[in-house]
């Protein structure tokens, strides 16, 4: 049986993977930060046919870690979550995930950011968990470091159950909203999610009403949570094989193949427009990442074979206000043309788009032999 089409996402931070990349953006340098920009980039992706994008982010500016002076990169950003805000308003169909990590921040306010998104959005939230591995950010939270791998997943982990059962804390039926006994809540349906970690506890409940789809989706590396916890893997590997290879390890119910692309323009071929950033400053790939670097037509087919290992694909483009152009035009049409990937269709949450269901409350009072736990503690 042939495999589901590919899901297509795109990373939108910055003007691109390259961290010169503004150096070849369509605006002026201070345009970036202006919510103009933010709607044109995220519409041309929602007309092109995207699944969802995702929106980078850390306490710490992007070029923190490039030494000071040297010009290769932006040095702040609008909060993840905010511009994640702003986009689901300006769109009707895109899912949205902005990356959030609970390293330092608190897991509480991570769930009411994120539930308060999948409401705005009508559920098309998702969440990229992320980790902040960089001492200065324990610095600028003014929180003791958290080192190491395993403290690291620790926090990842711990933070991604609470939030879940956060969102879990409202039965989906708990606003009754009845006039003629003047209550607006069944308190039997709030719960109190009483977790205690290695390093905190929360009591609940949640202070915002169960999102729309009872949870948002939730994108995560693999090993850095339990495969139960996440809905989509985000899988490196040198090759479409090795990609399937961790897609199939990884346990999650859907996998997506990360892959960095530069593409052909009408006046430059893709070798040449990384040449002129590498002046500036190299484009490191991260580890075990796809790279495709040609004319649209080699995408289209890498983009066919990789159909075959995995259920979808995140792009990382090398400039977006010019990768992104050619996405629109070249590469998306022929992949939907062909059937290769699948455009969201109106009206739909972002669960709907990729095919999860959407789960139970694990406190439900109804139904309750039907609810399977997804993790193990």
């Amino acid at each position: 049986m042939p495999r589901p089409a590919l899901h297509l996402a795109v990373e939108i931070d910055g003007d691109g993977a390259h961290p010169a990349a503004w150096r070849r953006a369509a605006h002026s340098p201070g345009e970036l930060l202006t919510p103009r920009r933010l709607a044109r980039v995220a519409a041309v992706a929602e007309n092109a046919g995207f699944t969802l994008v995702t929106l980078e982010d850390s306490i710490l500016p992007p070029g923190a870690g490039n030494g000071p002076g040297d010009g290769s990169g932006p040095v702040g950003r609008i909060g993840a979550v905010e511009r994640a805000a702003f986009v689901a308003a300006s769109t009707s169909v895109l899912g949205v995930a902005p990356v959030v990590a609970t390293t330092y921040a608190e897991p509480f306010h991570v769930s009411s950011q994120l539930a308060s998104l999948d409401h705005v959005s009508a559920g098309r939230a998702g969440w990229v968990v992320g980790v902040e591995e960089d001492p200065a950010a324990a610095r600028a939270w003014g929180r003791p470091a958290v080192e190491g791998a395993d403290a690291l997943a620790r926090e990842a982990r711990d933070g991604l159950r609470v939030v879940r059962d956060l969102w879990d804390s409202w039965e989906d039926d708990a606003v009754i909203r009845s006039v003629a006994t003047s209550r607006y809540l069944d308190r039997s349906r709030l719960h109190s999610i009483d977790f205690t970690g290695e390093t905190y506890s929360v009591k609940g409940p949640s202070i915002v009403p169960r999102p729309p789809q009872g949870r948002p989706v939730v994108l995560a590396r693999p090993g850095l949570v339990p495969a139960g916890l996440a809905d989509v893997a985000l899988v490196g590997g040198a090759t479409p094989a090795e990609a399937g290879g961790a897609a199939g390890a990884a346990g999650a119910p859907l996998a997506f193949a990360e892959l960095e692309v530069a593409l052909d323009t009408a006046g430059e071929t893709a070798r040449e427009r990384i040449a002129h950033l590498e002046r500036y400053a190299p484009w490191e790939s991260g580890p075990d990442r796809l790279r495709y670097a040609g004319p649209a037509a080699g995408l289209v087919d890498l983009l066919a074979e990789l159909g075959g290992h995995v259920d979808g694909v995140r792009l990382r483009p090398l400039v977006l206000d010019e990768d992104l152009a050619v996405l629109s035009r070249l590469v998306l049409p022929e992949l939907f043309a062909r059937r290769i990937a699948a455009r969201p269709l109106p009206g739909t949450t972002l669960r709907a788009s990729l095919g999860l269901p959407r789960p139970l409350s694990r406190f439900t009072t109804d139904g309750a032999a039907a609810l399977v736990r997804e993790e193990t503690r």
